[in-house]
């Protein structure tokens, strides 16, 4: 005669039998979930819990827990109980008061609070600190730049240029060129050799150096192709930005239209420059807004030669320099790359827009 409670019976549906299944054989599955996803079809099958235990080689506690649970809560209930763990010794009203200290105040000594100034002043650790800093994204130590452009016309003038870069002219009727040039770029030299890199070792150079002369970089950048014409000068006056403009103009077939995209740098607008321009009528020019250089995609350009090839050099002369500013013209119009301008005009304006708000100035 049978003994102890009888069991509850235990009715699975066919989505619920066909998910344990899976559950119960597939191998990336916690091996837990797995064992007590084999109780509960076993269970289904009508096996007692004893029946079950002995199969499984689990004890007949665990085959009644898992039993029962299933029953309480279905599939769901396969899972861990949440565990409460160790309880929180930081308060929230101690985290928005360390918030708060960050964005509102500054230490008496410092520009900025450092994790052991806001330790020392909060009474928490330095690790505290740093945990509730990461939660909330602040980082005190970092700093960015930004300049307002005071041009009247600035949306206008964004408006026009990034249409350029958004949907540009049919390369069979016009093309598109963002033109600039890099003054000043020094011919250093170090005072050693430079010690090249080892394993464990990065490369190392002496701190100070000896300048061998200055040259400028007039470039045009090709927009949808991403090839560079360069041109380097002693000088950047509007005769050599006339000679580089003479040079574009021999690299565009006839026929074809020329937008070129500009800063107001004094030379581009010199009674002679404009008298070139006028003489030809295919150019149109795109002048950036006032500060607003970084919308001329050239100038991405400049940042590229300067760290992968200048910044880093050692040039014994201007000769070398010139040669090394050539030779990776060279290497870029071999494997050209266009850059992808994503954002709109509209979102420029309106990010300008929020942080005019925020400094209290009025957006153009």
């Amino acid at each position: 005669m049978a003994t102890g409670r009888p069991t509850k019976p235990l009715i699975l549906g066919p989505e619920e039998k066909s998910k344990l299944e899976l559950m119960a054989r597939r191998p990336k599955t916690d091996q837990r979930t797995a064992l007590r996803a084999r109780i509960v079809l076993e269970c289904a099958a009508g096996k007692s819990n004893t029946a079950v235990a002995a199969k499984l080689k689990v004890t007949i506690q665990t085959v009644g827990k898992w039993r029962e649970r299933f029953l309480l809560g279905r599939l769901g209930a396969l899972g861990d109980a949440p565990r409460s763990g160790q309880p929180r010794r930081i308060t929230d009203e101690k985290v928005e008061a360390v918030i708060t200290r960050t964005l509102e105040t500054r230490p008496k000594n410092a520009t900025h609070w450092s994790t052991r100034t806001m330790a020392e002043a909060s009474g928490l650790n330095q690790n505290a600190i740093v945990r509730i800093w990461r939660a909330f994204g602040l980082k005190p130590h970092l700093q960015e730049n930004f300049k307002f452009s005071t041009d009247p016309f600035f949306v206008e003038k964004v408006r026009d240029i990034v249409g350029l870069y958004l949907n540009p002219p049919e390369q069979t009727r016009a093309v598109v060129r963002c033109v600039d040039e890099k003054s000043q770029v020094q011919a250093l030299d170090r005072s050693q050799p430079v010690l090249p890199m080892r394993p464990g070792q990065a490369e190392r150079r002496t701190h100070d150096y000896y300048r061998h002369g200055t040259t400028s970089l007039f470039a045009a950048l090709d927009v949808a192709t991403g090839k560079v014409i360069g041109r380097c000068h002693q000088k950047h006056r509007h005769q050599e930005f006339i000679r580089f403009l003479d040079q574009i103009d021999r690299s565009v077939p006839r026929g074809l239209e020329i937008h070129l995209v500009l800063d107001n740098y004094a030379t581009h607008k010199t009674p002679r420059v404009a008298a070139w321009f006028q003489k030809r009528p295919r150019y149109h020019l795109h002048f950036t807004p006032t500060s607003g250089s970084w919308l001329n995609q050239v100038e991405r350009w400049f940042g590229k030669i300067t760290e992968q090839r200048i910044r880093r050099g050692v040039f014994k002369s201007v000769d070398q320099l010139i040669t090394a500013i050539g030779e990776y013209i060279e290497a870029n119009n071999k494997d050209p790359k266009p850059f992808v301008w994503t954002a709109s005009a509209e979102l420029i304006v309106d990010k300008v827009a929020t942080l005019c708000n925020r400094t209290n100035r009025s957006p153009h």
